[in-house]
């Protein structure tokens, strides 16, 4: 008897029976695909929800905002909203002070955490564990119960009143400390070394060869620090008594009296305010983003 031939190879018998090439989506992956990104699209409208709100109420009086049903088209009252803001509490003054206050504090913290992290993760001294838990307990303070003494100390100053009460007495922050510690332990020894052997002070170390390569770190740093004083609220309104001194959340407070509210200033107030976040963040969200996967692959 003839021997069957063999069945030759790209037949249509053996491409039927050939498996899936890998990597190729199957049609429920792409289902599930599908329904991650809906749901991630229907998070993201509703986050800006609060924002859109805020920009339409800007734009009517407040009587106009007790309508029924309410609006929820914009309205033609955003620029007397913009001149009554302006003349009942100097919005562009506040502005200023709320960005200068800000912006020195960032830099002046971001600095200090990044030079005291980098000295807890690389230099070996006499009582660095004990200075370490000192830092991580007081991250368990609450802030009220530091109130009190810090206002007798700024009052012994005599610096009630002033800038330097808001900006210096937070400028240790232990959460940037620890931010940038754990950035610096990855940092490896052997080019500090190559670097003191080649004549480089530690300083200029530090500012040279140290920072630029944990920038993603830094910035994710300076989010988080300039957010947390642009937003402070307390701290400010116990030492700040001179409406030309407002921050912009003193400022916006001012808005709420006891028998009237001035709604529609307190939204266009509070857009004006998220303005200077969203600057920053798109500026920044590269290294953002970098600093917190970068804080996370690291074992």
């Amino acid at each position: 008897m003839r021997a069957s031939s063999p069945v030759k190879a790209g037949t249509p018998s053996m491409i039927a029976s050939s498996p899936r090439k890998a990597g190729t989506p199957t049609r429920a992956g792409l289902l599930g695909r599908a329904a991650v990104l809906a749901l991630l699209a229907l998070g993201a409208v509703a986050s800006l929800l609060p924002f859109a709100w805020m920009l339409i109420a800007a734009t009517h009086s407040s009587s106009e905002l007790f309508h029924s049903p309410p609006p929820f088209l914009p309205g033609g009252e955003l620029l007397n909203n913009l001149v009554h803001l302006q003349q009942s509490i100097g919005f562009g003054r506040v502005l200023l002070n709320s960005l200068g206050i800000a912006v020195v504090h960032t830099l002046l913290s971001s600095l200090l955490s990044a030079m005291c992290g980098y000295g807890l993760a690389k230099y070996r001294f006499r009582g660095r564990g004990l200075l370490l838990g000192l830092v991580l307990a007081t991250m368990m303070i609450p802030l009220q119960v530091l109130l009190v003494p810090l206002f007798q100390m700024m009052a012994s100053l005599g610096w009630i009143d002033s800038y330097q009460a808001v900006v210096l007495p937070f400028l240790a922050n232990s959460f940037g400390i620890l931010l940038m510690r754990q950035s610096f332990l990855g940092f490896p020894d052997e080019l500090l070394e190559s670097a003191r052997i080649d004549g480089s002070g530690e300083l200029r170390t530090f500012y040279r060869v140290v920072l630029p390569c944990v920038r993603p770190q830094l910035g994710a740093l300076v989010i988080f620090t300039f957010m947390g004083q642009w937003n402070s609220f307390i701290w400010p309104l116990l030492m700040l008594n001179t409406q030309d001194r407002y921050t912009v959340p003193v400022a916006l407070n001012t808005l709420t009296g006891l028998t009237h509210v001035d709604y529609s200033g307190l939204m266009l107030g509070s857009f004006l305010a998220t303005l200077p976040l969203m600057v920053l963040f798109l500026l920044f969200q590269r290294q953002f983003v970098a600093g917190l996967l970068g804080g996370a692959l690291k074992g």
